[in-house]
Formats: structure tokens, sequence, C-alpha cells
């Protein structure tokens, strides 16, 4: 959880957006690629294909985005833990963009002007002129998401829910709110 304190703006949107994407990565905490790859709700999502999708998400700050055929295959493959890839090899892949992504967004000045890329799907054609503030609300928002999307797809899987989880990713002891994770005996 992000604390409070006095912060600059970039470190606060680093903070809460780090935050939500350790919750991404704690719903992965314990899991076999089989269970990363179990699709537990009527949807498509499974945890290992939101982790991949969320490094897919981050990869694309600072690039144009391209919707051509390539760039959509790109995108729909995202959400999918393939049978040639690991979960293990994913977590690599999202930690080392995860680094990259922070260290980014702690350099960036908020209300610098920028240009927000083409959205067709909510109904922006067009490039529209911005500023950083709004695609860094943008990202606490689009990680939240899935952040409640892996805790969702998790807890299906084995009832395991998100603080259990980051508790025991980070090897911290229990208190009166929660304990950490264990896994199930069944």
């Amino acid at each position: 959880m992000f604390a409070p304190g006095t912060h600059t703006e970039a470190e606060v949107f680093a903070g809460f957006i780090a935050t939500q994407l350790e919750a991404v990565r704690a719903a992965a905490f314990g899991l076999t690629d089989e269970q990363a790859r179990q699709r537990p709700c009527r949807s498509e999502l499974s945890v290992g294909g939101v982790v991949k999708h969320v490094t897919w998400v981050m990869r694309q700050r600072g690039h144009d985005r391209v919707m051509d055929a390539a760039g959509f295959a790109s995108f729909t493959d995202s959400f999918t833990l393939r049978e040639d890839e690991t979960l293990a090899g994913t977590l690599a892949t999202f930690d080392e963009v995860r680094a990259t992504y922070l260290a980014d967004v702690r350099a960036t000045d908020p209300a610098a002007a920028m240009t927000e890329p083409p959205a067709p799907w909510d109904g922006r054609p067009e490039p529209t002129p911005s500023v950083h503030r709004y695609a860094l609300a943008h990202a606490v928002e689009e990680f939240a998401r899935h952040a409640g999307h892996a805790d969702v797809l998790r807890e299906q899987l084995d009832g395991a829910t998100a603080l259990p989880l980051l508790l025991a990713a980070h090897g911290i002891p229990g208190n009166a709110f929660a304990s950490p994770w264990t896994p199930p005996t069944d």
C-alpha cells in the first residue's frame, strides 16, 4: 500500500501505480502454469493472461499505438498465457518492464504537454492534445481495473485474496487484520 507523505505529484502517481501493479503480480503468487492459464469465470481472462496484458500495457507508454492487423494481433495475444509461455517467464518480464515503467513515471512532469493517441473504441479517432497528468491518472484507473480482475480470478481459483497474497509474497508476518496466504491442503 502506498503510504501518505510529502511526495511530489509524480511520486504519488508512481506510488499508486506501483501498488496496483504489485496487486496484479501478487495474484499469481504460488500458482502453477496450469492454474495461471485457468479461466474460472465466464470470460476468457486468466491470472496469467492479466499479468501478460498488464506487461503489454506498460510497454505501450511512450510509443505510438498502432492498431493495424499486427498491432491488433499483439493486443489480443496479450490476454492469453500461451502453452509455450511460463508464468515464471511472464513474471520475470513483468518485473523488468515494471522497473523501467515506474522509473519513467517518476521522471515525468505531470503538467507537461503530450498528445494522447487515438482511441477509436472510446470515440476518439484522432490524437488529442493533453497533459501527462491525464495519462498517469488513466494508468492508475487502468491498472486498478486489472488488479481487480486478477483478484477476482485468483479468488475463484482457490479462495486466495489480495492482502494475504501480498503478505505471503513479501514474507511479511500476519497481524490482527490478515494472515499470509498458505497453499490449500485439499
